[in-house]
């Protein structure tokens, strides 16, 4: 067996190299041939994926976070070269929803001498200019972009919690912003939602941020896409939702409204919007889904 392995040295400012290093010692233990690169830099790591995508072997594996992996991710779309995941960065999303625990370099490592592989969707984003990108977890709009712009100013602590302190002090400036959506059903209905939201979040999967299910009912291979809309309310009760937004239990309520959508387009003025921890331009965006387009290793 024989697989391409790119590891983010800077992921976790440098300590994941440790556990990529066990991944690699693990995978060469069990006979893979495993080519190592080390790109410095977001595009360094698409110029490696793209030149291993030309002789893969059997699949190329990415030790990094989430943004690493979105790297990835946009260069092999819809190749049905497998992909797999260490997760050694700070959100490590998409590795939780593949079944893999943080920095869990032992089962990202069996995941591939396994041979195990799925078949997911993307979810594709189509900008005002045309320029198109792809994400595998969540869109973020409104207050939990304003969060990964803070988080992503953060230099401690690392990990998870970093995006729980951004939140807690985004909440103190909260304000709502004017948004309109076209969202369009399964059925080819199209929805149209124009209000003041404190959320517009787009999932292809439940979670984001290492680990919030702002989509809890998101699955990954059912070829629809989640919205989760959050409104406005006094701040008292808006603490209370978020306890439960971090449970999974918010949708339902009042504040909140959710749909599963084919496609959906969504405006407001000054939003940047964020998936997969990095950004993606400013609103407004079109996001569509592609069924089964990209290709993982996960554990048996």
């Amino acid at each position: 067996m024989r697989v391409g392995f790119i590891v983010n040295p800077a992921a976790r400012a440098g300590s994941g190299s440790a556990l990529a290093q066990r991944v690699a010692d693990r995978l060469r233990g069990a006979g893979v041939d495993a080519r190592t690169r080390e790109p410095v830099d977001a595009a360094g790591t698409a110029d490696a994926v793209r030149a291993l995508s030309r002789d893969p072997g059997d699949g190329i594996l990415v030790a990094g976070g989430d943004g690493t992996v979105a790297v990835a991710l946009r260069e092999l779309h819809g190749s049905g070269i497998p992909l797999g995941v260490v997760p050694t960065g700070t959100g490590n999303d998409l590795a939780r929803t593949l079944g893999l625990g943080d920095r869990d370099a032992d089962a990202a490592a069996d995941a591939v001498i396994g041979r195990s592989s799925r078949r997911i969707d993307l979810a594709r984003v189509t900008a005002s200019d045309g320029r198109l990108s792809w994400f595998s977890t969540v869109l973020a709009s409104g207050f939990d972009s304003k969060v990964n712009d803070r988080a992503n100013r953060m230099r401690w602590p690392r990990g998870p919690l970093r995006y729980t302190i951004a939140i807690l002090r985004e909440f103190l400036v909260l304000r709502a912003i004017p948004y309109e959506l076209e969202l369009e059903l399964p059925g080819g209905d199209t929805v149209r939602v124009a209000e003041d939201l404190l959320v517009a979040a787009v999932g292809n999967t439940r979670s984001y941020g290492g680990g919030i299910p702002i989509c809890p009912d998101a699955a990954p291979d059912d070829g629809l896409l989640d919205v989760t809309l959050v409104r406005s309310a006094g701040r008292l009760r808006l603490l209370r939702l978020l306890r439960k937004v971090y449970a999974g239990t918010h949708a339902g309520k009042p504040e909140v409204s959710t749909y599963r959508v084919s496609a959906v387009i969504v405006r407001a003025v000054g939003v940047t919007a964020y998936a997969d921890g990095e950004p993606l331009g400013s609103l407004p965006l079109r996001v569509d889904v592609e069924p089964g387009a990209l290709t993982v290793f996960v554990p048996r």
